[in-house]
Formats: C-alpha cells, structure tokens, sequence
C-alpha cells in the first residue's frame, strides 16, 4: 500500500477527468470563433515516493490525509500557451468553470524566481464524481496547474536537466547563464504578444 493508500486507481482518473474538463474549455473557445488557449497539455499524478518524500521534507506525518490534504499537487496539470496573453485567457476560463474554484495562485511571470523562472501557478479545488478522503461524494480534490508559454516551458525543462542531471562544476556560471536566456526568452515572449497584437488589429482594420 502506498501513501495514496486506495486513491492509488482514483488519482489517474481524476487527471484524465481534470485533463477532459480543460480540452473542453479549450473546444469552447475555439468553437466561439477564438484562438485556442493553449498548445498542448502535460499531466502527471506524482509518485508514491515522490509524495511521501516532500511530506517527511515538510514534517508532515507519511499518510493519505497528508498527502491529499496538506500536500495539494499529488495531480499535476502544465498548461503550455502559445502567448503570453493565452495565459491569461485560461485563468479566466478556469475561474468561470462551475466544476473547480482556485484556491491559491503564484504569478512568476510577473514577478520571476531569482534564478529567471517563470509560470502561473494555481491550485484548484475539483468537484469530482469520486468519494474523497473526508468521506464526501461526490468529493473533492486538490490539482496544481501550471501555466507557461512554449519559451517558459522550454528553458523550465532544460535548467532541470542541466542542474539536477549531472555534476555541475561551476554552478555560479551555469546559474548566471541559465538567468540571462530566461530573460532573453522572456524578452522574446513579449515581443512575439506585440506582434500578434499588431496582426490582430491589422485583420480588425480591414
């Protein structure tokens, strides 16, 4: 038995559930005659190990209740948008839904990590047809989405790999470096909006 103890076979569902519910917001928009929100998605449900690793690192007790409860991203959702602007087009679908309600967001776009980190991220409160570790169903879970450009999304993959996936020598370079192309990306992200600002008035003119 692992740390979701009998949610081990509900987790993978309400990901699937949770992944359905944004492509149909997405088919919505797309449907109303608007640009789609988002490129692709990514989902994962963390690992057992994973989980009961960052409940011993917090001083959380190894239990479901913890891992469920305290812990709020054991399902985990990576919106990537094509444009900035895209990010917030999903926020205002996913605060409009009637099947979640955010509990917490982080604006790192706004305001970026030391080391040049950027994303949107949200906790959500899920509605699902599930029972749910205080007894309840339909019952409610906890999901973390987060939300990038393509850019973000590919500097966030490459600074984990490079940093956490081999022995680095001189880390203070690398970290300098990896800070100087995330603001060059992010750079890029703006202008890419501003030139898509600039096509959409250009179709309005005519």
């Amino acid at each position: 038995m692992t740390i979701y103890g009998p949610y081990d076979q509900i987790l993978p569902e309400i990901l699937s559930l949770t992944t359905e519910r944004i492509k149909r917001l997405n088919q919505q928009v797309v449907d109303n005659n608007q640009p789609k929100l988002y490129e692709h998605l990514i989902a994962r449900v963390k690992t057992p190990e994973s989980m009961a690793e960052k409940c011993t690192r917090k001083g959380y007790p190894v239990t479901t209740e913890s891992a469920l409860r305290k812990c709020r991203d054991a399902v985990g959702i990576r919106i990537v948008c094509n444009f900035i602007d895209d990010i917030e087009r999903c926020l205002v679908q996913l605060r409009q839904a009637d099947w979640c309600q955010i509990i917490k967001e982080k604006d790192y776009i706004t305001n970026a990590k030391p080391n040049g980190y950027r994303s949107y991220h949200i906790i959500i409160n899920e509605t699902v047809p599930y029972r749910d570790v205080d007894g309840n169903k339909p019952g409610s879970f906890y999901v973390e989405i987060q939300l990038r450009t393509i850019a973000m999304d590919s500097w966030a993959s490459l600074e984990h790999e490079m940093k956490y996936k081999h022995n680095i020598t001189d880390a203070e370079r690398i970290g300098r470096e990896l800070k100087r192309c995330a603001d060059q990306l992010a750079s890029c992200d703006v202008q890419m909006q501003t030139i898509r600002q600039l096509i959409n008035s250009a179709d309005k003119e005519e």
